[in-house]
Formats: C-alpha cells, sequence, structure tokens
C-alpha cells in the first residue's frame, strides 16, 4: 500500500522535472553572452613627451575622449571594437561611450 501511495505522489514530481530541465537548459542556453569589459591604456612614452593611447573591448562606433589637463574630442571605435591614437599628450583619460566611462590607465608623471 505504502507503494502504490508513494508512485502516485512521486510520478507528478518526476514528469514535472522532466517537463521543466529542457526548457531551463534551453533558457540558459539562449542567454546573450556578456558584452566584454572595455579597457584603456597608455603604452609608451616618446621622446616628445607624447604616448600611445590605445584600447579594446568597446562597441564600434562613436566615443568621446576627455582629459582635465588635454585635448580630447569625439573619435570612432574600429569594428574589431578597439582604437589607437598616437602622439597625445601624457595626461589621465577617460573614453566615454554610451554613459559609460572607462579609465585609461598607464599616466606617467
Amino acid at each position: 500500500m505504502y507503494r502504490h501511495t508513494r508512485l502516485h505522489l512521486l510520478a507528478p514530481l518526476l514528469a514535472g522535472a522532466f517537463l521543466v530541465a529542457p526548457a531551463s537548459l534551453a533558457a540558459a542556453q539562449s542567454a546573450p553572452a556578456a558584452a566584454p569589459t572595455a579597457t584603456c591604456s597608455i603604452s609608451g612614452v616618446f621622446p616628445d613627451g607624447k604616448v600611445h593611447l590605445s584600447g579594446g573591448g568597446f562597441t564600434p562606433g562613436a566615443a568621446f575622449l576627455s582629459s582635465p589637463t588635454a585635448a580630447g574630442g569625439q573619435f570612432q571605435i574600429e569594428e574589431n571594437g578597439g582604437f589607437n591614437r598616437m602622439n597625445v599628450e601624457n595626461a589621465k583619460y577617460t573614453v566615454t561611450q554610451n554613459g559609460v566611462h572607462t579609465q585609461c590607465s598607464g599616466f606617467v608623471e
């Protein structure tokens, strides 16, 4: 008698698990991947004191470069999500794109 009762109670639970598992697996597989983290850095100081500024992981399109002590302005992120700016003033820079601010590392005082 107990075995019969247990089967009646457990059968709907087991059936439900088999129905929910494929749906949850499909939902997990269709979730969008997280966007890559954007980075920006100063790499190399030229003899004239200017630097090479580069970055990656951005969304292709318009971005804005700003600095409290050097000229900035709007520029384009390439299709691969990166950019290179040669011979810019050695300063602390921020790249802003779609309201997200990315501080550039590597400032040399």
